[in-house]
């Protein structure tokens, strides 16, 4: 029970934050979906953790420095500072500190940099991209819910008009100029308006709600967008493809990722490589302990420890000679790693150069519907206000209204839809350009 509480209140909180926000914009839903989306957050966390690998790669040309100390007994037989053997309780304390400096790890570490930075910026690319889908899929949402709104408008609109001209024939069955049928006929009309707005209204309840979830919002309780002013979408003049394609294969995240990719590759293949050459490192250190043993004197603690301090350098030199043709096996995984990005950049370019075909002809068939709909449903209402002033005088059956009707609703819902798919469609060819979408 009170988890159900803490659920429903933060329902509310959530939903007033929504109804205090006002209508949101195109804008206001992207910048917001930006900073809140899930898929947008874990993106960005790939970022961070590419960060930390870059700055681990970038230590490892640093020398490493550690100090350790040791204590330890003995009891029973041991040998003497004479070398001989005798029954004793010996102990020893050690300290030291040493360091390693790698001097040169067959390009290793300055390849495991290069490879760090690229899954940085590969990172990042991959994060654009991730927001780049969350615009295009909150621009779809906002115009289904346009649509959907302007739906249960001319439905309410219809119903409402549907609702007066039951009352008129009403009247006209009270004045004896029409039958019963005429009057049950019009309250199934009636009841059909009714039931399309109620269809009408749970679609856009449905639109809002998904819009909600790619803001991740709690509930689309209280939330309302904002109706922008649509120009002519039908005179928007419209780039040809190839152009687009020309400017878009140069900014799109998408491309630069799998060029970051393809350099990453090349950059393995130079790394696996390395391991066929030697690597050298430098090590030094300081040293010193302090010893007792029962059976005889020992020097003071100090004493020992400013006389047992010691000193060490050293080169270490690794050549390798026969790895069981691991290396080789390794940089031949690399070049094949290799050509297969050099297939995958191909392939994302095509698919880029494919989406924007699709949209350019999705643009101007769009373009094209919305013209032919606009005059299909212009001449649809004016056959149907025409049968309707028929019916209102009795020279018109019900059969003849309800066709009419029906086909203006069919043809006015069609032109509708062309006329946001349109809006879409013409906006989304620009994003391919600049990056930014909106209306």
């Amino acid at each position: 029970m009170r988890r159900a509480l803490i659920s429903i209140a933060a329902a509310l909180v959530c939903a007033g934050a929504s109804a205090q926000h006002g209508p949101w914009s195109l804008k206001d839903c992207i910048e917001y979906a930006l900073q809140n989306n899930l898929t947008v957050k874990q993106s960005s966390l790939t970022v961070e953790q590419r960060e930390v690998d870059l700055n681990t790669a970038e230590g490892r040309r640093l020398p490493s420095l550690s100090a350790g100390a040791s204590e330890n007994l003995s009891f029973g037989r041991g040998l003497t500072a004479d070398n001989t053997y005798s029954n004793s309780n010996t102990s020893s304390t050690s300290f030291n500190i040493g360091t390693d400096i790698p001097i040169f790890q067959g390009f290793d570490i300055t390849n495991g940099i290069k490879l760090s930075k690229l899954n940085l910026a590969a990172a990042t690319a991959d994060l654009e991209k991730a927001r780049d889908d969350i615009r295009v899929n909150v621009a779809q949402a906002y115009v289904q819910i346009l649509y959907n709104q302007e739906i249960l408008r001319v439905a309410k609109e219809q119903s409402s008009h549907d609702a007066e001209l039951l009352e008129q024939v009403r009247e006209r069955y009270a004045a004896g100029k029409v039958s019963a049928a005429e009057v049950s006929a019009q309250q199934a009309t009636l009841a059909q308006s009714k039931q399309s707005e109620i269809q009408a209204q749970g679609n856009l309840d449905i639109s809002l709600l998904e819009l909600t979830q790619l803001l991740e919002l709690q509930s689309p309780e209280g939330f309302s967008i904002v109706t922008p002013e649509v120009e002519d979408v039908s005179a928007i003049l419209l780039m040809r493809p190839e152009a687009i394609y020309q400017e878009a294969v140069e900014t799109r995240p998408s491309v630069e990722s799998a060029k970051l990719n393809l350099e990453y590759a090349k950059v393995a293949v130079d790394r696996a490589k390395g391991a066929f050459l030697p690597s050298l490192s430098l090590s030094g250190g300081l040293g010193t302990n302090y010893y007792t043993n029962s059976k005889m004197a020992s020097d003071p603690f100090f004493t020992q420890l400013k006389n047992n301090f010691s000193q060490y350098v050293g080169l270490s030199l690794q050549v390798p000679i026969f790895q069981r043709f691991s290396t080789r096996n390794q940089v031949r995984t690399a070049q094949i790693s290799y050509r297969g990005q050099e297939i995958q950049l191909e392939s994302v370019k095509k698919a880029l150069y494919k989406e924007i075909q699709q949209a350019y002809y999705n643009a101007v068939n769009s373009q094209a519907r919305y013209n032919g709909s606009r005059e299909s449903a212009a001449s649809a209402r004016e056959h149907y206000e025409l049968t309707e002033e028929k019916y209102k005088v009795g020279k018109a059956g019900i059969a003849d209204y309800n066709d009419a009707r029906n086909n203006w609703l069919k043809a006015e819902s069609e032109h509708i839809q062309a006329r946001f798919q349109c809006l879409y469609q013409t906006r989304l060819l620009d994003f391919y350009r600049s990056g930014e979408i909106d209306f």
